[in-house]
C-alpha cells in the first residue's frame, strides 16, 4: 500500500502529464484530520479539465488506489477528488480564484514536487 506522499506524487504528475496549471501542494496533515495533502490544479477549458481528472483516475488506478468519491463531472468547473488521504482540486481559472483554497488553507505547508520523490 502506498503511503500519502506517494499518492500526493501520482496524483500530482498526472495533472502536470496534461499540463495543469499552477499546480499546488499543500500539506495539511498538521493543522486538519481530513486528508495529509491538498493537490490544486487548474486547467484552461473543460475538456482540459475533463482530461486532468480522467489521467488521475487512471494513475492512481493503476496504482491500485480508487477514489473514495468525486465530485462533479466532466461539465464542472471545479472537480474534487478524494483518495482519503490525498485531495485533488481541479479548477476552472474563474472558479479557482473565486474559491481561493489556498488562501483558506495557508496554514498549511507548500511543498514542492521534488520534496515527494
Amino acid at each position: 500500500m502506498l503511503n500519502s506522499k506517494e499518492m500526493a506524487r501520482i496524483a500530482y504528475d498526472a495533472l502536470d502529464e496534461k499540463l495543469g496549471k499552477d499546480i499546488r501542494i499543500i500539506k495539511i496533515d498538521e493543522i486538519s484530520v481530513i486528508a495529509d495533502y491538498l493537490i490544486i490544479a487548474n486547467g484552461n477549458n473543460s475538456p482540459q479539465i475533463t482530461a486532468m481528472l480522467d489521467n488521475v483516475e487512471l494513475k492512481m488506478h493503476e496504482n491500485g488506489i480508487e477514489s473514495k468519491r468525486i465530485e462533479g463531472n466532466k461539465n464542472s468547473t471545479w472537480i474534487l477528488m478524494d483518495y482519503r488521504d490525498v485531495i485533488v482540486h481541479i479548477f476552472s481559472p474563474e472558479d479557482r480564484l473565486f474559491y481561493d483554497l489556498e488562501r483558506i488553507w495557508r496554514d498549511g505547508r507548500t511543498v514542492e514536487r521534488e520534496e515527494l520523490a
